[in-house]
């Protein structure tokens, strides 16, 4: 009599065990999530959307990487308020748990990556995976802390959010190449940062503009981002700008002109140090200076094993070219007299001049 519920019992513990929960993803899957999300870089970050076709054999980890960057980069503006948009940020978390424990939801992004660390097997170990993971929560943290778009309290603290962001996808995309160098950590810290710099830099126009409507299923719902400029406060001061006068005056205003020029320098400043260490590593010299992160997170180095610095370098190089639209970025700031409202999308086209003034 009791057979019966016996079996429905195990039947049950079946359906619910992991193995059973596990989804399968076919090629159309993954096809379908390699297309959404370069169709989504391509609508929202133009610049990724051209380097991504470099990034090969990276490429599906990078377009994810980026895909998820722009997808939490978003929040602000499509969730009708922060309570939502922490709960993006939870579903995330959770999301990237289930994907490294070889359970992804059904999720472009998500999917995505699941086959970027399958693919990862053949040319990186599990520390390699490891550390993808710990960067790929710092970069949620990250977004997370900086969902209110409060201005930066200093320009130290912007170039800590870069290098919490941008510098942290290139770590991620390097480790996917089972890449573990300090030289080529080091040269991406610095160009990360100059992307991050260059990026809040662009911003400028967008977040000072008034917010859109959210849409949402019963209509449009009242934008709940004020408009933001964030400038370090420390530049700020020093230039003499006020967000309200940026907000009504827009380039017009007192010192903004003066501040973006400070910040951009910084920016550039970060890009020259890459390539003067490029020459030091290429000439078999050392960086000229040490690593200040190193020893931090997943950046711990074996010293003793030695390392073909010259093989390293040129398979980090498809990494390293997130350092060609920053500096074309900035080199039309400068033409447009460090105006970021006088800067407009160009369609950028891969700059093969500066790429060779940078790296070749």
């Amino acid at each position: 009599m009791n057979r019966p519920r016996i079996l429905c019992n195990g039947l049950r513990r079946l359906a619910c065990s992991p193995a059973a929960r596990r989804s399968y993803i076919t090629k159309a899957d993954i096809e379908g999530a390699r297309q959404y999300c370069a169709k989504e870089l391509e609508k929202g970050d133009y610049d990724a959307h051209l380097i991504r076709r470099f990034a090969h054999p990276a490429q599906d980890m990078y377009t994810a990487l980026r895909a998820l960057n722009l997808e939490l980069l978003r929040l602000p503006d499509i969730v009708s308020n922060p309570t939502i948009g922490l709960m993006r940020i939870k579903f995330w978390q959770e999301s990237i748990d289930k994907t490294f424990a070889g359970q992804p939801p059904r999720e472009p992004i998500c999917i995505l990556l699941h086959q970027a660390l399958l693919f990862m097997d053949q040319v990186a170990d599990a520390a390699s995976k490891k550390s993808i993971k710990f960067w790929i929560a710092r970069l949620i943290r990250t977004r997370e802390k900086h969902m209110d778009n409060r201005p930066f309290a200093s320009l130290a603290t912007l170039e800590d959010y870069a290098e919490n962001t941008y510098s942290t996808m290139m770590y991620a995309t390097l480790a996917s190449l089972g890449l573990r160098s300090m030289d080529v950590d080091h040269l991406a810290s610095h160009i990360g940062k100059a992307c991050g710099i260059a990026a809040v830099l662009r911003g400028v126009p967008l977040l000072a503009a008034p917010p859109q409507p959210i849409k949402t299923p019963s209509g449009a719902a009242p934008p709940t981002r004020e408009p933001a400029l964030l400038l370090p406060l420390d530049i700020m001061a020093e230039e003499g700008v006020k967000e309200e006068e940026v907000f009504r005056e827009g380039p017009s205003a007192p010192g903004l002109q003066d501040a973006i020029f400070k910040v951009a320098t910084r920016a550039n400043d970060h890009l020259i140090t890459a390539r003067e260490m490029l020459k030091r590593l290429r000439a078999g010299e050392d960086a000229g200076h040490d690593f200040e992160h190193e020893g931090e997170g997943a950046h711990v180095y074996d010293v003793e094993q030695e390392s073909d610095r010259a093989r390293d370098l040129h398979r980090g190089f498809r990494v390293l070219l997130e350092a060609a639209p920053a500096t074309y970025f900035l080199e039309r700031l400068e033409q447009a007299n460090f105006d970021p409202f006088a800067v407009k999308p160009a369609g950028w086209r891969l700059p093969w001049r500066d790429m060779d003034r940078l790296y070749m």
